[in-house]
């Protein structure tokens, strides 16, 4: 059974930078989706990012783009979220999730969270203006 669990999350300023973390274990697939989701209280969870795994794509919200960047460590199996230029509008829990149905290689992760099976327990982001 996979298994994510984020970390990183804290109180910033904002126009501050934060850098989540998602160690992800349990399985050993090599392409696969995985993405970045955030929700906050009395909302739906609303997708950040996605990246393809072991190919590389990675697709973004509308409200990221250009602030937000996804990568992922292949040496640890680590997803991460780089955050700059941090808005208190982007205050919320963030989740790491995976999706690892087969997919074809000219794919695009989505980034959409009705599409990811796995997830991790959340980590708080509150940026303060």
């Amino acid at each position: 059974e996979p298994q994510l669990v984020e970390s990183g999350g804290d109180s910033v300023q904002a126009g501050g930078s934060l850098r989540l973390s998602c160690a992800a274990s349990g399985y050993t697939y090599t392409t696969y989706c995985m993405g970045w989701f955030r929700q906050t209280p009395g909302k739906e969870r609303e997708g950040v990012a996605a990246i393809y795994v072991g190919v590389g794509r990675s697709s973004y919200a509308d409200s990221v783009k250009g602030r937000f960047t996804i990568s992922r460590d292949n040496a640890d199996n680590t997803l991460y979220l780089q955050m700059n230029s941090l808005k208190p509008e982007d205050t919320a829990m963030y989740f790491c999730a995976a999706d690892l149905a087969e997919r074809h290689l000219s794919d695009q992760c989505v980034v959409d969270p009705e599409a990811y099976t796995y997830w991790g327990q959340g980590t708080q982001v509150t940026v303060s203006s």
